[in-house]
C-alpha cells in the first residue's frame, strides 16, 4: 500500500478525517510555475472536468492528473511544454505524465479540440 493510501487509515485511527487532495487545487500553481497563460489554464480546467465525467481521475494521483491537463492544454493552444518541464514543475515523473496524457488523449482530446479548433 502506498504512502498516500496510508494517510486515510492513519488518520481514521488517529481519530481525524484526512480528506484527499483534489487535483483541481494543483492546475493553477502548475500553470504559474511553467508559466502558462489564462487561457491554458482555463482550458486545463475544462480538461480536468472531462476527465472526471469520463472518471479517468479515480485513483490516480492529484498532482499527475493536474500536471497532464497542463501539458494538454498546452499542446491545444500551440504554446508547448515538454513532458519533463511539466512532470518537474508537478513534481512527477515523465512516465507518470505519458501515461495520463495516454489515458485523457484516448476520450477527453476529441470533445476539447472539437471546442477550440
Amino acid at each position: 500500500m502506498g504512502c498516500c493510501a496510508l494517510l486515510p487509515v492513519i488518520g481514521r485511527n488517529l481519530g481525524y478525517v484526512v480528506s484527499p487532495q483534489k487535483a483541481r487545487n494543483y492546475i493553477a500553481e502548475s500553470c504559474s510555475k511553467l508559466g502558462l497563460s489564462g487561457e491554458i489554464e482555463g482550458v486545463s480546467y475544462e480538461i480536468l472536468q472531462a476527465a472526471r465525467e469520463l472518471r479517468l481521475t479515480s485513483g490516480r494521483a492529484a498532482k499527475g492528473v493536474a500536471a497532464t491537463s497542463c501539458y494538454v492544454a498546452s499542446k491545444l493552444i500551440s504554446d508547448y511544454r515538454t513532458q519533463r518541464g511539466v512532470a518537474e514543475v508537478a513534481g512527477v515523473t515523465e512516465v507518470t505524465i505519458r501515461n495520463r496524457y495516454n489515458e485523457l488523449i484516448k476520450k477527453v482530446w476529441i470533445v476539447v479540440s472539437l471546442q477550440y479548433c
